[in-house]
């Protein structure tokens, strides 16, 4: 959590200087109104961070559509990042990880009742799915989007790595900060993801006071859980419990910003792990398979598995180098999330009276039952 464990790189602090005076002055024109932020007459949920790297949005996006989408039509807008097209693309069951990015992609295989879209301009996006005739949209998830000030969402949700927590972090170039520390004021709620199991009750306080919070803005606290791994090229419920690793070889092969927490949870079950990283919405190359094949054979022929991410499986999915002789070994491994201190009913509650108080049907019944009166 000290700025310590924290790679500040200082000799570009100037360079920072110049960043943060762009992105400050780009706030200010939408805090004075030069440039127009845009609402919208649904529920908008924003899932974003002040960092770039992973903060675990997938999951929490996730997590929130399990809540709602029972109760609710819920639609995902995301850019799409690293896709290979462009402009506004609702998903459809033909759509493939490279039309539309590999979260949606992950999304929209994971939910199949829930509309997933992407759109470079927000607002845009927001506008098409308002249009939908055959399934009109209740609320909208905003993956990433902290920073796409041109829509005003009515809930901003900000994530913070607990092992790299926004007040010890610097802007980039220098750090990882997309914006100064002081846009966490335009959160509503604020989640510390990624919370070791053994977090002691003093660190909440701690945490607490160092991120200086205003009286407004809700704190929790969440870890991460996984779940039975799951094969990618057969039938959904071809799974495995986590302690069926025990005594396997197993290779990891991720393209995730922080592979580290994974990586310590499989060596819970398994000393023989090797893990081969590559960076953030890694596109495979058929060199890179060709590795994976490589490193999988360097395991011997003792019993052995490929875990991957379920972000990472979407990729591996279609790709013409996975051949049938590797494709039974490779298992995703599902992330959730769990929120700390006993509060996952207060969060919860608290999305739901958000959504419920917002949605068209809602504002609609109101504004009836005050026209009888």
């Amino acid at each position: 959590m000290s700025e310590h464990m924290i790679k500040i790189h200082r000799w570009l602090y100037p360079v920072a200087w110049i960043y943060r005076l762009i992105v400050v002055l780009r706030n200010k024109f939408f805090d004075w109104g030069i440039l127009k932020s845009k609402s919208f007459d649904l529920p908008v949920i924003s899932v974003g961070n002040l960092a770039v790297g992973g903060t675990g949005k997938t999951p929490h996006t996730e997590y929130l559509i399990r809540l709602l989408e029972s109760n609710y039509k819920v639609a995902v807008l995301s850019r799409g990042y690293k896709r290979h097209t462009g402009g506004y693309i609702l998903a459809t069951p033909e759509s493939t990880a490279r039309e539309i990015g590999d979260e949606p992609y992950q999304i929209y295989t994971k939910f199949p009742s829930v509309t997933v879209a992407v759109d470079e301009d927000r607002c845009h996006g927001i506008r098409r799915l308002m249009s939908l005739k055959e399934s009109p949209v209740d609320v909208v998830l905003l993956d990433d989007a902290f920073q796409h000030r041109y829509v005003k969402s009515g809930l901003n949700i900000l994530l913070t790595d607990y092992h790299r927590l926004f007040c010890d972090d610097a802007l980039l170039p220098a750090g990882c900060l997309r914006e100064p520390i002081s846009g966490k004021n335009r959160a509503h709620t604020i989640i510390v993801t990624k919370c070791p199991k053994d977090i002691k009750p003093i660190d909440f306080n701690i945490i607490t006071k160092r991120l200086n919070l205003y009286p407004y803005q809700r704190l929790y606290f969440s870890s991460f859980r996984y779940g039975n791994l799951r094969a990618v090229f057969s039938c959904p419920n071809n799974e495995l419990p986590l302690s069926a690793l025990t005594g396997k070889s197993i290779l990891l092969v991720t393209g995730i910003a922080s592979p580290d927490s994974i990586f310590e949870e499989l060596k819970e079950y398994t000393d023989k792990v090797v893990l081969l990283s590559f960076r953030d919405h890694h596109d495979f190359t058929h060199k890179d398979v060709a590795l994976i094949k490589e490193r999988f054979k360097e395991l011997g022929k003792e019993e052995r598995l490929i875990v991957t991410t379920d972000k990472d499986a979407t990729r591996l999915l279609h790709h013409p180098s996975v051949d049938d002789d590797l494709k039974p070994f490779i298992y995703a491994l599902p992330i959730e999330v769990e929120f700390l201190q006993k509060k996952q009913e207060s969060f919860n509650q608290h999305i739901i009276n958000y959504v419920r108080a917002n949605t068209r049907n809602s504002s609609l019944s109101e504004r009836k039952d005050a026209y009888k009166s």
